[in-house]
């Protein structure tokens, strides 16, 4: 049976249900007063006022109030999903499609296939990729296991004349934890020494042996890890001593896939959330011992906590 068949994902108040067990796991948390586990009334079965919609009142499905604070609330509120207005079980079905595609969904698609507006679905997917986005940004290694580090191109900035070389294109560093297997991208936009190296100190552990090209943005920073190797792709050496840089750049081959074959354009502004849906895929992927179902619940846990708001690109 087929994951997009289950009940939540075609039925309003299993949705709400389903998205409950896994944000409330350890009881209900009021986002008001921050209780958790404290009296709180299930109103899901009152109906609302009356309209020339809904004359009976529409039932408000997962609708509760906190015995503490006495607001009312639903299990969106709080979280990238609070103030969507289209069914959450549309929501849920978004969320598996991101997850559950190696290269991503466009918004195209997203809007043919839950039957919503083009501008919805460009939004929803931005939601998810705020969920998707890591909010512990702990350091990548320690215990002398090998991080590998490196740098990409991709697309055009903003205002910047085209050339033969890479200066017109928005620069990403990106780290990969041999040991975990995740990965961590970060938009560069200067994509200097000195930045590279702030992104590299502030990422991985001192602990650790850093594994890079012969590129000199790493050379001093290097210096402060417990080993750096230099990979000389320029000579043809791409493996040394059992280091490699060829699982980064295989991530870097996933992405620029992704972002030609399926988004085909990214601007500058939404870059880092593009960055962070690659990252949550190839970090929670099959070879870690995670499947699509267990993905999709990875990335509802991380809904909490995160808004965003829509603003037109001249507002």
């Amino acid at each position: 049976m087929s994951v997009l068949s289950k009940p939540y994902f075609h039925d309003e108040a299993k949705a709400f249900t389903y998205l409950e067990s896994i944000i409330w796991s350890e009881g209900v948390v009021c986002p008001h007063c921050g209780v958790v586990g404290g009296r709180v009334y299930d109103l899901s079965d009152v109906r609302g006022k009356a309209s020339k919609k809904s004359p009976e009142g529409a039932v408000r499905h997962g609708l509760k109030k906190c015995g503490e604070c006495r607001k009312q609330f639903t299990v969106k509120v709080g979280t990238v999903f609070e103030h969507g207005r289209m069914p959450l079980h549309k929501m849920l079905q978004a969320v598996y499609l991101m997850t559950s595609s190696k290269k991503g969904i466009s918004a195209h698609q997203l809007h043919r296939v839950l039957e919503i507006t083009y501008k919805s679905a460009w939004f929803l997917a931005h939601r998810i990729r705020e969920a998707m986005r890591d909010g512990q940004l702990a350091p990548f290694g320690g215990g002398g296991n090998d991080v590998q580090a490196d740098e990409t191109y991709y697309g055009n900035r903003v205002g910047a004349a085209k050339n033969r070389g890479p200066m017109h294109k928005m620069r990403i560093v990106s780290l990969l934890d041999k040991r975990t297997g995740k990965t961590r991208s970060v938009y560069a936009p200067g994509l200097t020494a000195n930045e590279v190296a702030q992104i590299v100190s502030e990422n991985v552990h001192r602990e650790s042996i850093l594994v890079t090209d012969e590129s000199p943005y790493y050379k001093n920073i290097g210096k402060r890890f417990v080993g750096h190797v230099r990979l000389l792709h320029g000579a043809n050496q791409y493996v040394k001593n059992g280091k490699t840089t060829n699982d980064i750049e295989g991530f870097f081959s996933i992405f620029k896939r992704g972002m030609r074959g399926v988004y085909q354009h990214c601007s500058e502004r939404h870059l880092h959330r593009y960055l962070a849906e690659f990252d949550f895929r190839y970090s929670n992927r099959q070879v870690n011992g995670i499947d699509d179902y267990l993905r999709s619940i990875e990335a509802m846990k991380g809904i909490s906590g995160k808004r965003l708001t829509y603003r037109p690109v001249n507002g």
